[in-house]
């Protein structure tokens, strides 16, 4: 009985040249292309580098696999949505609980785009979940919320602040996840979005009276 191989999600090298970076951001293009075009299930290496124009060679220079392509995409898209949503809460001409609503809706969309990425990692994806970046995510977005439920709860003990912000959080990626894995329109995105957005407020709103 054969055991299966671990799948390898870093990168081989980062580029030091411009020429480099430009190979590696056409074939990270590339990828996105095919992904979109084929799906999860028929994205490979070969077809990624013939979309790129380059040789699978080149591609093998900075990606070993098409794991690590993925994850490179994964955490591009990371850092994307987390730096859209410390835009979003800590927007000083918007009420806190309005930026909740918009960031609960990017995030949502965020889920959703992303979803043939995470579908395409596979067997990769408990690996990914531990890697650094994955544990640097967690922080900064438990930093962020901290900073967002003091201005929301200004009152409330940290303890009562560190609770409200586990569960908005927990909630808003559990629902996003199961949204994202589903066939579904931007519209009816929007209306998980608004509800879930109610759920929240209410429940900052009364906390935030007692």
């Amino acid at each position: 009985m054969k055991t299966r191989q671990t799948p390898v999600i870093a990168a081989r090298k980062s580029p030091r040249q411009a020429r480099s970076t430009q190979l590696v951001n056409a074939i990270l293009e590339a990828a996105v292309r095919v992904l979109g075009r084929e799906g999860a299930r028929r994205f490979t290496t070969a077809r990624v580098a013939a979309e790129a124009g380059v040789s699978v060679g080149s591609l093998y220079q900075y990606f070993p696999n098409k794991e690590a392509i993925l994850f490179r995409l994964q955490t591009d898209e990371w850092r994307q949505t987390g730096d859209l949503l410390t835009r979003i809460l800590s927007d000083p001409q918007r009420q806190p609980l309005d930026r909740l609503r918009l960031a609960v809706r990017a995030f949502f969309h965020s889920e959703c785009d992303e979803a043939q990425v995470r579908l395409a990692l596979g067997d990769a994806a408990p690996l990914y979940r531990q890697t650094p970046e994955a544990r640097e995510l967690r922080k900064s977005g438990a930093r962020r919320s901290e900073s967002f439920m003091k201005e929301v709860l200004p009152r409330a003990t940290a303890a009562q602040r560190k609770i409200a912000a586990d569960i908005v959080m927990t909630t808003m990626s559990a629902v996003g996840k199961t949204i994202s894995e589903r066939t579904v329109s931007r519209a009816e995105v929007d209306n998980f979005a608004q509800a879930t957005s109610d759920m929240f407020c209410a429940y900052l709103q009364k906390l935030a009276q007692n």
